[in-house]
């Protein structure tokens, strides 16, 4: 940034804003969220406390007064358990759909600018460098609570083994019971942490629409718990390698299979299934080979049944409710993935990106930070990659839109297809078929960039394309008169090359809101890292090369068949395979399990899965079936034709052609220089004030560690009239 950019106004300080609509929230339904939100943050609560508590001795012995007073129902010990450990996270998910059922938009309309800016623990970032990469204040709490836990756990289990070690014992044979008594705590540890451990990775999660972290944010907290869970079992099998070692039987140990207690192989089955996934997720291996990783990861199937198999019924129960979750998401992930979707258009910009537009029903909810993941069927059966919409929901009603750039052989192949198909002169040809299929779209359940008044959007590369529908969306907004807050945006841009600014011809703001410049203060700071000087055809359009998908007949939309879809259906789902999964347990305990006397723990624990699986496809799955006949009777009474499809395309086309007049209107372009992080918000703290500013940051992590430790620092040392900033980062990383 040069010298007079720091004095001069970045933007205005006082923009001229425009009235928001705001709707009066009736008494009743506010009363009603405060009811749900204590009831479940109670739950929660005493949920977390009964785990973290469970090493202590007093809750030992309540834990086995309960199991004495329960063991004589229908259910019995396992029923038992289930109800302490995965009840509470199930009746949550169950609460919360009632909660956004209510809710409805209601929080984005009830929103108000903050007279009084203050710091958030979630978007205040403490950690910047090392292996978690940006951490939140309220993440490393919760990374505390669990290394608290583990160390807890260990040493309450510790001292209560010693205690129970007998003078008659010899050296050895304490040493062995030690240590396989400490590696069954261990693996009891684990399973505790793997409670947790599918939580995160449910994308359209209910528990994730209410606490509105979205899906590539939750993926991380997947990591760290991975790590965390993988290391415990480890040290559980290594544990007892150890002490059977000393006893001289690890070979008798290791391949046995009990019918009561344990059963050892499945064990090693499943340890061994863990470990291969967590080997292969392994930074510099999963770079190195993502197919691998993406394959081997696979096997969380064969860790999951042996795992049962293993431990059996009533102790997997401890970490089911966050597994039944996962496969209500998982089963309907499958559902939508099933429809071929219609690509209305592909090209290949200047830059080598190539950009592609979906057909969509008008009734497919999203926001304008998602994701989506996309398989091309061409390229690959298996393989499904996440990329970020790069269009507004509000650009229009029949169409999502998407930038991928070419990084992998993936990638690489999909735009050699589109080249091809481009050169032909027979556009329509079976050969320029692409068939592809969608999951998602996921993101935040209110569109936080819209929350903001004062908002810096940081991008490097091909992270542009999240908030150019960031953008588009905001500038709707403007035009239509909906909610927005936002007064001041700042857009900062790194880009190596001066090609890659032709990712901006995919929006033009003066065809969507034309009086922007009146309502909002916007300004673009572009930096060109590796030119030093604009080229000769700087300015020039360059052709695109493109081709077009006629929709025929038997084409359509991405489904709606998703977890972030239609609240009241996907809730309806939830709770239809939950109260399936009771009944299924009750009858086959009732029918089955108690009149021939079932006791093979790792064959109950068998049936135990099956019930979770078959409660979610006959139970959940005729729900899923109502839906799509639902989406098909919406889909009819919107008419969703062949020519709506065409009329979409067409308005797109003009939106994207545009490309010179805007690249002309561009100011702020810095060769040869990196943005200077500190120097850009000194400026806008000058000249913005007192204020709440949010920062989303999409890019590499050296990108995002950048600003986050400049906001870091900033926060610390501002004076009492700067602005306070919100770090939110937008940046999927597996």
């Amino acid at each position: 940034m040069d010298e007079s950019s720091v004095h001069n106004p970045l933007l205005w300080g006082q923009g001229s804003g425009y009235a928001n609509v705001r709707r009066k929230t009736p008494l009743s339904v506010t009363l009603a969220k405060w009811i749900l939100k204590i009831a479940m943050l109670a739950l929660f609560i005493s949920w977390i406390a009964l785990m973290f508590l469970f090493p202590a001795d007093f809750v030992q012995k309540l834990f086995e007064k309960w199991i004495h007073a329960t063991n004589g129902t229908v259910f019995g010990i396992t029923g038992s358990l289930f109800l302490l450990f995965s009840g509470p996270i199930l009746l949550i998910a169950v609460l919360s759909i009632a909660y956004l059922v209510i809710s409805g938009e209601e929080e984005l309309h009830e929103k108000k600018p903050s007279k009084y800016p203050s710091f958030r623990l979630w978007t205040f970032p403490v950690l910047v460098d090392g292996p978690f990469g940006v951490v939140s204040a309220a993440e490393l709490i919760g990374i505390l609570l669990f290394v608290v836990f583990v160390i807890w756990a260990v040493y309450a289990y510790t001292m209560s083994i010693l205690s129970l070690m007998s003078d008659q014992l010899t050296f050895k044979e304490k040493s062995c019971l030690f240590l396989e008594i400490l590696g069954l705590r261990f693996g009891l540890i684990g399973m505790f942490c793997l409670a947790f451990l599918f939580l995160p990775v449910a994308r359209g999660s209910i528990l994730l629409r209410f606490i509105d972290i979205p899906f590539e944010h939750a993926t991380r907290y997947h990591v760290w718990l991975g790590h965390l869970t993988m290391l415990l079992f480890t040290i559980h099998g290594l544990l007892y390698v150890v002490a059977w070692t000393i006893e001289g039987r690890l070979l008798h140990e290791i391949l046995e299979w009990r019918d009561i207690g344990v059963a050892i192989l499945p064990g090693v089955i499943s340890l061994s299934a863990g470990l291969l996934m967590w080997v292969t997720s392994l930074p510099p291996v999963r770079k190195l080979n993502f197919e691998l990783f993406f394959y081997t990861h696979q096997l969380y199937v064969i860790f999951i049944v042996f795992l049962a198999l293993h431990v059996g019924d009533f102790i997997f129960t401890m970490a089911a409710g966050g597994i039944f979750i996962f496969i209500l998401d998982r089963f309907l992930r499958f559902c939508q993935s099933r429809r071929v979707v219609d690509i209305i258009s592909a090209k290949c910009l200047p830059c080598g990106t190539v950009e592609l537009v979906l057909a969509k029903p008008e009734n497919l909810r999203y926001n304008a930070l998602s994701f989506v993941f996309l398989q091309v069927r061409e390229l690959s059966w298996l393989q499904w990659h996440p990329f970020s919409v790069s269009s507004s929901p509000l650009d229009g009603k029949y169409h999502i839109s998407v930038l991928i750039k070419v990084l992998g052989k993936w990638t690489e192949k999909l735009r050699g297809i589109i080249l091809e198909n481009s050169e032909k002169e027979l556009p329509f040809s079976p050969h320029s078929k692409i068939t592809a299929s969608v999951e998602g779209p996921y993101g935040h359940e209110i569109p936080y960039h819209l929350m903001y008044e004062n908002l810096i959007l940081v991008a490097g590369g091909i992270g542009i394309s999240p908030f150019l529908a960031v953008l588009s969306d905001i500038l709707h907004c403007v035009r239509e008169g909906r909610p927005c807050l936002l007064r001041n945006i700042l857009i900062v841009w790194a880009v190596k090359r001066s090609n890659e600014l032709s990712l901006l011809s995919t929006i033009d703001m003066d065809s969507i809101c034309p009086s922007f410049s009146s309502k909002l203060n916007l300004e673009t700071c572009i930096y060109v890292t590796r030119e030093s000087e604009p080229p000769l055809e700087d300015g020039k359009v360059q052709n695109t090369q493109d081709f077009s998908l006629c929709p025929t007949s038997k084409s359509c939309g991405m489904s709606v068949l998703v977890g972030t879809g239609h609240t009241i259906w996907s809730g309806l789902y939830v709770i239809s395979s939950t109260v399936g999964f009771v009944i299924s347990m009750g009858l086959l305990d009732i029918f089955y399990i108690n009149p021939f006397h079932i006791s093979s723990w790792w064959y109950k624990g068998l049936l135990f899965v099956v019930c979770m699986l078959t409660s979610v496809v006959i139970f959940g799955g005729l729900v899923v079936g109502l839906w799509h006949l639902w989406e098909r009777r919406i889909l009819a009474k919107e008419q969703f034709e062949d020519d709506k499809l065409n009329i979409d395309k067409a308005e797109h086309k003009e939106t994207v052609t545009r490309e010179d007049s805007h690249l002309a209107k561009l100011t702020g372009i810095r060769y040869g220089a990196r943005p200077d992080f500190k120097e850009i918000f000194e400026a806008v703290s000058q000249n913005w004030g007192h204020v709440d500013a949010g920062i989303i940051v999409c890019g590499p992590p050296t990108l995002q560690s950048s600003v986050a430790k400049e906001i870091r620092s900033h926060n610390f040392r501002r004076q009492s009239d700067h602005p306070i900033f919100h770090f939110n980062s937008h940046s999927f990383d597996l």
